[in-house]
């Protein structure tokens, strides 16, 4: 074998995908070490994302003082790409972590993160990927987009910055300077859920609770989300509130496509095409990829099915090392759209996850290895 391709997801909580490809990296250098090895990390678009994406395409981190969730001043850092690309996670200014036991998304702002994305065009990217993941926020990205011009008046014509709690006083949007400024620029969001943006699959209900939003806050979000998408109707003349992804990180995904023109698109497809992986299955003998667990939502736009799809293309074969199968998908290798020639498993013994997640290294490592030398059996009885 002369060329394999390392691309699998995380195995939540318990292995990166940076461990991933650093084993895969020395197993191959044990096993098949004339093997040309080429690693992929994924990233879902959360935090980490921008770490991801460096290890993968190099770049340049750029750190810039920005308002943090709550106006407060920070430093937040994102990735300079060449081909005047920008990587951005939202994380890095609007996330969970950054709030503490201060959860409450009827006040947290994404204003930093627009921040982020006027420095990167101010300094000639024209291509911004934004990674729409564990947010704190519920502003449907207003605040995002007052920073970079969108201005959002009530019914006194004052302008004002819209949070969580205050959608419902937005009577005008004014996107005159937002347009001229993004004029050339391309955004592209990374969207790994299919959520409304309201209603009892919305960001409120789904995602309010672990943002801090008891019953009834999640109530008085999810009205002030269905308020703000009147709005954006009656304003805009655009219905985007259904659109697959307009939930996404407090109603972001909607945000995005209805101030910002973005387009919205699965995290594993906007990974594939910016380190340009058709280029890449040249030549190749063989893709590895995976994820924690093989489920229905696998063939639903997650790592496998994109790699799987994609490398089929070029005639390339696949294989899966997942850290479980459930048994409602154990056939899921054979449905012809999905590309994957075999899947592998790493759990060894008959034991819950609760106990298996402490082996989860050693397990991944030694059905990795066990793939290999399978694979060295078969080239040398050829």
């Amino acid at each position: 074998m002369k060329k394999c391709i390392i691309v699998s997801d995380s195995f939540k909580g318990t292995l990166s995908s940076q461990e991933i490809c650093s084993i895969a990296k020395d197993s191959f250098r044990k096993l098949i070490p004339s093997c040309e090895v080429v690693t992929i990390p994924v990233a879902d678009g959360g935090e980490g994302t921008v770490a991801c994406f460096r290890e993968a395409c190099h770049g340049t981190e750029v750190t810039i003082p920005v308002q943090g969730p709550y106006g407060e001043t920070m430093r937040a850092t994102y990735l300079q790409l060449e081909g005047k690309q920008a990587v951005i996670e939202m994380a890095s200014s609007a996330g969970l972590p950054l709030v503490g036991d201060q959860k409450n998304p009827c006040d947290t702002s994404t204003y930093g993160v627009g921040q982020q994305i006027r420095h990167a065009v101010e300094h000639g990217n024209t291509r911004i990927l934004l990674g729409l993941g564990g947010s704190c926020t519920n502003d449907g990205g207003c605040g995002c987009a007052a920073a970079l011009g969108v201005r959002f008046l009530d019914t006194e014509g004052h302008s004002f910055i819209p949070v969580g709690n205050s959608l419902h006083r937005i009577a005008k949007i004014d996107l005159r300077e937002s347009d001229r400024f993004l004029r050339g620029v391309q955004l592209t969001a990374m969207c790994d859920i299919d959520n409304p943006l309201h209603g009892p699959t919305g960001a409120a209900y789904v995602f309010g609770p672990q943002k801090g939003a008891d019953k009834t806050m999640v109530e008085f979000l999810d009205f002030q989300l269905l308020v703000f998408d009147n709005i954006i109707q009656k304003e805009l003349g655009l219905s985007v509130a259904n659109i697959p992804g307009a939930g996404a990180a407090g109603g972001f995904g909607a945000g995005m496509m209805a101030f910002l023109h973005a387009t919205l698109k699965p995290g594993i497809e906007a990974v594939l095409d910016l380190v340009q992986f058709d280029t890449l299955l040249q030549n190749c003998n063989l893709v590895i990829t995976g994820e924690g667990r093989l489920d229905s939502q696998s063939i639903r736009g997650k790592v496998i099915s994109g790699v799987g799809k994609r490398a089929q293309q070029h005639g390339v074969p696949v294989v899966a090392i997942v850290g479980g199968i459930t048994p409602e998908t154990e056939s899921i290798c054979e449905m012809p759209e999905m590309g994957i020639s075999a899947v592998f498993p790493i759990n060894r013994q008959a034991i819950p996850f609760s106990e298996s997640q402490f082996h989860s290294r050693e397990n991944y490592r030694y059905t990795f290895e066990s793939v290999l030398r399978l694979l060295n059996i078969a080239e040398h009885s050829k």
